[in-house]
């Protein structure tokens, strides 16, 4: 599937299901996040990860398939600008970031591999989770496009998924395992099994997901844009709701693979799930 099939396809199931809210307050789309109290601080400080590369200030934030802006720590990139320009293809999307953001969101429908934007138009740039839904064959264009309108001395962040992450595969017997027995737990408990995890949470349904690993990127932007890969998370939710819970001490040991990543953010960047990818645009002189 490419091209337009896939917009209508990622923007019927954003309107319809994805940015509609629950009876809990959360949109849909958050069952996709471990938001357990046990994996609350990993998850925020993970999130905060972004904003350390962006430039502290400036006039406007582009948030390149924005959704509704749906975490608090997302609210956080852009105070130090005067607005955030929230680009995405759900109308619901903006009707809720503007909801969110009030007056700081300017808010315009947008396909981010053909930006409608001048070049150098803004001071800093972000998109998360956002690339995996277009077509492979446009996804080299976005990248452009962000780095087009990216303005010189300045930087940008992609979060994205990889397809293969060597570091999920490595875990995935124990993985499965945890989930086989916490299956039988449940069983013994008589409590129905919550039907996400019989779903692969990387692939929601109702959206066209495609994602790469570091070989395609390099393939893509080496000699073309200027980038660097770190690590956003290293792990899964698959992994987070499998295997970390409080009774065996789960905020200790993401405590432990916070520090590890810090340690060393671009190996778990490269082969964890979730990268952060930094865009820079050298200063003209």
């Amino acid at each position: 599937m490419s091209g337009e099939p896939v917009r209508q396809q990622v923007r019927s199931f954003y309107d319809q299901i994805g940015w509609q809210k629950e009876a809990d307050g959360l949109y849909q789309n958050a069952r996709y996040e471990d938001l357990r109290p046990v994996s609350a601080e990993y998850i925020h400080r993970c999130h905060l990860r972004v904003k350390r590369h962006l430039a502290p200030e400036g006039r406007y934030l582009l948030d390149a398939g924005s959704g509704p802006v749906q975490y608090p720590e997302y609210l956080t990139y852009s105070e130090g600008y005067q607005y955030r320009v929230c680009a995405d293809l759900s109308i619901v999307a903006l009707q809720e970031a503007r909801r969110r953001l009030g007056e700081h969101a300017l808010c315009v429908v947008a396909d981010v591999a053909h930006l409608p934007f001048a070049p150098e138009a803004f001071d800093g740039v972000v998109s998360l989770h956002t690339l995996h839904h277009l077509p492979l064959e446009e996804q080299p264009n976005a990248y452009n496009e962000l780095f087009r309108v990216l303005k010189s001395g300045k930087k940008g962040v992609v979060v994205n998924g990889w397809t293969d992450s060597p570091l999920m595969r490595r875990w995935a017997p124990l993985v499965a395992l945890a989930e086989r027995l916490g299956t039988w737990v449940a069983r013994l408990r008589s409590r129905a099994v919550a039907a996400e995890k019989k779903t692969s949470v990387s692939q929601p349904t109702g959206t066209f997901v495609r994602k790469l690993d570091a070989a395609w990127l390099r393939e893509h932007l080496q000699g073309k844009i200027p980038y660097e890969i770190y690590v956003w998370r290293s792990v899964s939710v698959r992994w987070l709701r499998a295997l970390v819970h409080s009774i065996t001490g789960g905020k200790v040991w993401l405590k432990l693979l916070y520090w590890l990543e810090e340690r060393n953010p671009r190996w778990y960047g490269e082969n964890g799930q979730y990268p952060l990818i930094v865009i820079s645009k050298e200063r003209r002189s």
